[in-house]
């Protein structure tokens, strides 16, 4: 996009004179062979994200861009060419952009028992049946999203809950938030339960054991490889069926853009494919892993493959998940005395990792949970000299000490936060940490009034795929059935203007895309979904009942699709 335009866009004029001096240029300076025909969207109520014009009733796109917003009539006698295309008062807004997820996982979940809201060891097991109704025998059981904390009985599993019904073939079940495994019998031995019986933990890990020393089959953070080496890998052709269903269910959700938490080798060249296929439909923003993938693309130093995925950043996990208690806690849990949590990576270790990531001029981002591994975080950072134009992240930043929490704006880190984990852990939270450190969870509208920067996002499939879940959770600090009244701890809540902005200029801030991402402006990609209501100004039960209607991608619809 050549300069002047962006400079017009920046100035003081009236927006709508910009807007259609800007569609002149753009135009003029396309090569003959790219020109097209422009499609207007009229008649909406368009929230644009944008300071200048938050909200218009008309879009003109063109080559995938926006060329200009306004209203129609200045807009189709700028462009009178136009296909027009009527929204009938329907609102739109910016592509939801989802700053910590996990396509891969989501991808592999497809393929696997669907465990989440399940009430029971025993709706679990039902599940568990019908997944296998279709295996050939010998073929391992895999699950992931069972929930302790929602059973009647909040105790850990153990294998024998599912031995009797699976004595012969093996069975591994991924806890929620991806902190814990579940097996059974048939899998330690296949795992090798002797070898198993006689480990210690690990570093960062746990085996669960019984009062007699066995193995329970729960294995915490670090400790489920002495399992998970065992489990056959998906063939190729079922994850790329698995990355189709994942690639539609986000779409069907209006989400355009995903900041990927953590991703290999193996799977940033399967999107690469699908890049190259023309059939991957979101924007990917990947955050490699520490060893093989953060070398390759270190030393290659790729930053852009086309528009769709973007390599320039590296996950590194520092603690594990409240839930499960792995997260590390300053203080003992408040309901498990003698417990703080498992730091997944020693502080040396991480300290040499964030300076790897510097030295490769890679934004580091950072899985905190826990006040313990969110000061880590925080205080190596500070200690490797960061910057704060380096917009490096706090992924999650979920309990974090009170006088920790001014320090992200210090440091200009920015912290990645998920909305309904708030709403998700609420029943329970407190419980972990006790009234006083409870204070400052979840505690976003304390990061912005210190002056710092929220980019939102889901964690799915920890939580569920659909952002405008989180929006609410972020707006009201409730769940479905609008509990607790008020909200919990509603100081905390976000408005919603601040919640949108965490989905989509926030979140494409956090990416350092927010030249081309995030708002609905002149000369930035034309990604936007179209919804059934107005989140903006619905009461806050009938956000909940907003869906999408379409999804666009750099002026192409992927959803709805034939």
């Amino acid at each position: 996009m050549p300069p002047l335009p962006v400079i017009l866009f920046q100035s003081r004029c009236h927006m709508r004179q910009v807007s259609v001096l800007l569609f002149v240029l753009i135009c003029a300076c396309q090569p003959a062979e790219e020109s097209s025909t422009p499609t207007l969207f009229e008649n909406g109520v368009i929230y644009t994200m944008s300071e200048h014009a938050p909200v218009v009733e008309a879009l003109l796109v063109d080559a995938g861009r926006i060329i200009a917003t306004g209203d129609a009539q200045t807009l189709l006698d700028s462009a009178p060419e136009a296909e027009r295309v009527d929204l009938q008062g329907q609102v739109v807004i910016p592509g939801l952009i989802d700053a910590h997820a996990h396509v891969r996982n989501l991808a592999t979940m497809r393929l696997a028992a669907d465990l989440t809201g399940t009430q029971s060891i025993e709706e679990i097991i039902q599940r568990l049946r019908a997944l296998e109704a279709n295996l050939t025998y010998g073929a391992w059981l895999l699950g992931r999203g069972w929930d302790q904390n929602d059973w009647a009985n909040t105790d850990f599993p153990s294998r024998h809950d599912i031995d009797a019904a699976f004595p012969d073939r093996p069975v591994w079940l991924e806890r929620i938030d991806g902190h814990a495994m579940w097996a059974n019998s048939a899998a330690l031995r296949l795992a090798g339960e002797e070898t198993i019986q006689n480990s210690a933990d690990p570093a960062g890990g746990l085996i669960v054991r019984d009062a007699a020393g066995e193995p329970t089959g729960l294995f915490i953070d670090n400790a489920e490889q002495l399992v998970s080496g065992a489990v056959p890998p998906y063939s190729e052709a079922d994850l790329e069926r698995g990355l189709e269903a994942a690639l539609m269910e986000m779409a069907r959700f209006g989400i355009t853009g995903v900041h990927e938490a953590g991703a290999d080798m193996a799977f940033l060249e399967r999107v690469k494919r699908f890049i190259d296929e023309d059939r991957f439909t979101i924007r990917l923003y990947a955050m490699t892993e520490p060893g093989p993938s953060f070398d390759a693309y270190c030393n290659n130093h790729l930053i852009d493959y086309g528009d769709r995925l973007t390599v320039r950043s590296v996950k590194m996990y520092l603690d594990g998940a409240l839930g499960s208690r792995g997260a590390a806690l300053l203080e003992d849990y408040s309901d498990d005395p003698g417990n703080r949590g498992l730091l997944r990576t020693s502080p040396e270790d991480y300290r040499v990792l964030v300076r790897q990531a510097l030295d490769c001029g890679y934004q580091v981002n950072s899985h905190a949970i826990g006040d313990a591994g969110n000061r880590l975080l925080l205080d190596t950072y500070e200690a490797a000299g960061i910057e704060p134009d380096q917009r490096h992240r706090n992924e999650h930043a979920q309990i974090v000490a009170l006088e920790d929490i001014e320090r992200h704006a210090k440091l200009g880190v920015i912290a990645s936060m998920q909305p309904t984990h708030a709403t998700s852990d609420m029943y329970w939270a407190e419980d972990r940490v006790g009234p006083g450190r409870i204070q400052g969870a979840y505690a976003w509208r304390s990061i912005l009034e210190s002056g710092g920067r929220l980019a939102l996002g889901s964690d799915f499939p920890v939580e569920q795929v659909d952002p405008l879940l989180g929006f609410y959770a972020a707006v009201t600090r409730q769940d479905a059935a609008s509990w607790p009244e008020g909200g919990w701890y509603p100081d905390q809540a976000l408005t919603r203007e601040e919640a949108l902005r965490g989905f989509t200029v926030d979140a494409a801030y956090a990416g350092f895309q927010e030249e081309s991402l995030g708002s609905l402006e002149p000369g930035k990609w034309a990604d936007f979904v179209i919804l059934s209501g107005d989140i903006m100004t619905a009461p806050g039960p009938d956000m909940l009942d907003v869906s999408v209607v379409e999804t666009w991608l750099g002026g192409e619809q992927v959803y709805p699709v034939d």
